[in-house]
């Protein structure tokens, strides 16, 4: 990690010397200034549009995969723009720009499905099992005396529940 962000401050730094000895300090801090701007107005508008995007696949009138696909690379366009630095400026108004998640997004598409069968078998071993079942009272009386009778029954603090072998089946979602 510290190496991830030793880079960073290094090409940050290299980029901010470049342009500076390029167009002078204060186009560059003026620069600097103006991306940020067009930043923030590019997260507000396209914000709603894909939320927008998020809504239309809720109802079925998009695709599910391509809105998230935008909304990850909205927010990671978003991230960027609040991290300082003229490269992720520029990083993030990319990925905020329409053309450009319309772009990268097969990519993100393709990298999820490979990512989702790890996930998956991660989160499914998380789940609990679910046995359905039934309370059943107490007798009034308190008599104690319960038995097993029969192979599917299993005897508790004098009460008899019946278990069935499809109790065991996993469930089907």
């Amino acid at each position: 990690m510290f190496a991830i962000f030793l880079l960073y401050v290094i090409v940050e730094v290299a980029a901010l010397v470049a342009v500076g000895s390029a167009i002078g300090v204060l186009w560059t801090v003026l620069l600097l200034i103006a991306g940020s701007i067009v930043g923030l107005v590019l997260v507000r508008s396209q914000g709603r549009r894909v939320m927008d995007g998020l809504r239309a696949a809720s109802r079925g009138e998009r695709s599910p995969g391509g809105a998230v696909a935008d909304g990850a690379l909205f927010a990671l366009g978003s991230v960027a723009m609040f991290v300082p630095g003229l490269v992720t400026t520029v990083f993030g108004i990319l990925l905020l720009m329409p053309p450009t998640r319309w772009a990268l997004r097969p990519l993100v598409l393709l990298a999820a499905a490979r990512w989702m069968p790890g996930v998956m078998a991660t989160t499914s071993r998380m789940r609990p099992s679910v046995i359905d079942g039934e309370i059943v009272p107490e007798p009034s009386s308190a008599s104690g005396s319960g038995s097993a009778s029969g192979s599917g029954s299993a005897s508790i603090s004098g009460q008899i529940i019946e278990i069935d072998g499809r109790d065991f089946d996993k469930p089907t979602r």
